[in-house]
């Protein structure tokens, strides 16, 4: 158990790291399985495996939609970003516990998953997840920002539009399969928000007014 629980309703940044900065999302697959754990894992008791889910839903046997919406959820993503050695998370905790129960199942899972495609044993993840609570609307909106230009600011890519494994094209409107829910949080101007995060000068100075709420 966590020495300070994490708060209901409260918002957190959390990060996860793989050991010694090895990298485990290596492949579109890799970033896809996860990207779908985000969505599965989010839900209170998921009803059956994340491995035999998908194969209801590849085989048509599973309504992802009308199953889900159903399900009393655990979290909300507020936002996220997938990097290949660690993961990066904005959540809203719905239910008491819900966010270590929802890190428990997508660390688990993702480690079965990395562990027989690669033909390896042994634990993947640095320990523990970490959190910060987020207590102003201002911190919120900064901390999507840094989270969106991790891609370039690790030279992955010269673009965050690049970078396919973030919730940035939500934050513009421009996907269809939205893993989020930061409409009731944060009020986005796809615009202005695309200047916000693309002025890297401005970034850069305001960048301490986030530090604390930085985990990497």
């Amino acid at each position: 158990m966590r020495k300070d629980p994490l708060k209901t309703d409260f918002l957190y940044h959390i990060c996860t790291k793989s050991i010694a900065g090895y990298r485990i999302f290596r492949t579109d697959d890799d970033y896809s399985r996860v990207m779908e754990m985000l969505l599965y894992y989010s839900i209170d008791k998921p009803p059956v495996k994340f491995s035999l889910y998908q194969k209801l839903v590849s085989s048509g046997n599973f309504d992802v939609t009308s199953e889900l919406i159903k399900k009393d959820k655990l979290i909300d993503i507020i936002a996220y970003c997938i990097m290949p050695t660690h993961l990066h998370l904005v959540l809203i905790q719905l239910k008491e516990n819900g966010i270590t129960l929802f890190m428990k199942n997508i660390l688990d899972s993702y480690s079965r998953y990395f562990n027989i495609k690669n033909n390896r044993k042994g634990p993947l993840w640095q320990g523990r997840f970490k959190s910060i609570l987020i207590e102003t609307d201002e911190q919120l909106l900064h901390l999507t920002r840094y989270i969106h230009l991790n891609p370039t600011s690790d030279n992955l890519v010269d673009n965050p539009l690049n970078w396919n494994y973030s919730s940035y094209k939500e934050y513009l409107n421009l996907t269809d399969d939205p893993l989020c829910n930061f409409q009731p949080y944060l009020s986005i101007n796809p615009e202005t928000y695309k200047a916000f995060v693309e002025d890297r000068q401005d970034y850069q100075r305001r960048l301490s007014e986030i530090k604390h709420l930085l985990l990497d």
